[in-house]
């Protein structure tokens, strides 16, 4: 992904290999990232772990493995970053978040409860870090065609279905309408924006069926595979 990076946007791209569980090995990606760009301006939380599977069906480990990936992973990364560079230079997080917990999403109990924590530590570092000048901001999508979460999630049943049709904009969202929204988050564009949670789903909460018969389905069908 760096080498066709490089070429495409004219731009230096230094690959790094992290375990966001491990915060020994953020800081050593954090400090080989100073000693190659002397900067660190953004910081995007995207590290998740999700699959379908309900709750009486998870093991205790399942749903600690996606605690500690999601939500134990954003903040390990975040306060590296910030003991490393942004409590003296400020900065911007993005930590990307979900929308299931709004309403309880079945076969997510999982994944809500991680992302829930996550936008809640959003508005606690907004508020604490804020005189430092770092501004901390989620955004959570619905679903996006293209992407891993679309695939484990049942969003190919859901194509076929046409259950993207009650989304009041009528369809699934895309890669580019994500990476446009977060890039609004990061820029001076929303230099006074902090601690809020920015949903990018086309109104899908709001209208979409908890179809718990269907994702049992789905989940099924995964997991005899």
């Amino acid at each position: 992904a760096s080498k066709m990076l490089v070429p495409a946007t004219g731009q230096q791209c230094l690959p790094l290999s992290i375990d966001v569980r491990q915060p020994q090995t953020i800081a050593a990606a954090v400090d080989e990232a100073l000693k190659e760009f002397q900067r660190i301006d953004i910081l995007i939380n995207g590290a998740a772990g999700n699959f379908l599977c309900p709750a009486s069906a998870l093991s205790f480990n399942a749903f600690k493995t996606v605690i500690d990936i999601d939500t134990m992973g954003t903040f390990n990364t975040s306060k590296v970053l910030f003991e490393k560079y942004f409590r003296d230079h400020g900065g911007v997080i993005v930590n990307i978040t979900a929308t299931l917990s709004y309403r309880g999403q079945a076969l997510q109990v999982h994944a809500g409860a991680a992302k829930a924590a996550i936008d809640a530590m959003t508005r606690h570092l907004a508020v604490e870090w804020g005189p430092n000048n770092i501004r901390v901001n989620s955004l959570a999508p619905g679903p996006i065609t293209g992407t891993e979460g679309f695939r484990r999630l049942g969003g190919k049943s859901a194509e076929k279905s046409n259950l993207f049709s009650v989304i009041p904009l009528q369809r699934a969202g895309n890669k580019t309408e994500i990476a446009h929204s977060a890039l609004y988050l990061a820029s001076p564009l929303s230099s006074y924006v902090t601690g809020t949670t920015l949903v990018v789903d086309g109104g899908s909460w709001l209208t979409s069926p908890n179809s718990f018969s269907a994702l049992l389905d789905v989940w099924a069908a995964g997991a005899n595979q």
